[in-house]
């Protein structure tokens, strides 16, 4: 399997087409997948804002007072309000803001990035990622598969990586149950998020801060014949780690 950066793409602004881009700029072969970083997705998209466009409400301001208490750092009511707005949980107000997103990403600040955002204060994640992936694959010659991604922090370990919020063109994941181990013991519970396996590989290639690479292309890589299932997110029911955050308030 190769990983390979599409070259030279120009900071993307609304209404550029990403699938011209690419293919502008890269041969792609027919089995090829790409995985596009979510900042271009969104700009594309239009959705870029100001921490004017989110007067604070007394929600927002009582969250905001109440991070400040917390992290002793001065936090802007605009902001928690941009994220209010963004989300339809709110998971966790301290020592940060930890919510699901309209499209079932759980992720600090509703994902919300206030880097790389030329001209703007904030980039909101797209509304609908698999949408997004859709239209992209759509305009590639190839159609093929497309995983939009972001980065996230995850639960019980030190920093970030890539995770898919978004995919079209493949099954999110490959599942093993039913297949046997090497000593003929059946797996019963092994469902692998290719993915989000796919989107952290690419994060390597594309980088963070400043590093401007955020197409990469997966080559000679195959799903595999197994079955695969459409599940990324993990449904509340059942989410045991969500029902403990329910009952749990931060006291540092």
């Amino acid at each position: 399997m190769e990983l390979l950066s599409v070259p030279n793409l120009p900071e993307v602004r609304e209404g550029d087409d990403l699938a011209a881009l690419v293919e502008a700029r890269f041969d792609l072969a027919p089995e090829d997948v790409v995985v596009v970083a979510s900042t271009v997705v969104s700009k594309a998209e239009g959705r870029v804002a100001d921490l004017a466009d989110f007067p604070a409400g007394p929600r927002a301001r009582e969250i905001a007072v109440h991070l400040e208490e917390v992290t002793g750092d001065e936090k802007d009511p605009r902001f928690a309000q941009a994220v209010l707005e963004e989300s339809t949980d709110l998971l966790m107000e301290a020592p940060f803001l930890l919510t699901e997103t309209r499209f079932g990403h759980v992720g600090v600040n509703a994902g919300i990035d206030r880097s790389n955002v030329p001209e703007h204060d904030l980039l909101l994640l797209p509304p609908r990622p698999t949408e997004s992936a859709r239209r992209i694959r759509a305009g590639l010659e190839h159609e093929n598969p497309v995983v939009v991604t972001d980065t996230s922090g995850r639960p019980f370990r030190h920093g970030q990586t890539g995770v898919a919020i978004g995919y079209a063109g493949m099954p999110a994941s490959r599942d093993y149950r039913g297949e046997t181990d090497r000593d003929g013991h059946e797996l019963a519970v092994t469902v692998q998020c290719v993915v989000d396996e796919l989107a952290a590989a690419a994060n390597l290639v594309s980088g963070e801060a400043d590093a401007g690479t955020p197409v990469t292309v997966v080559r000679d890589w195959a799903f595999g014949d197994l079955d695969g299932s459409d599940n990324l997110f993990r449904s509340v029911d059942g989410d045991f780690v969500r029902e403990a955050l329910r009952g749990w308030e931060y006291d540092g």
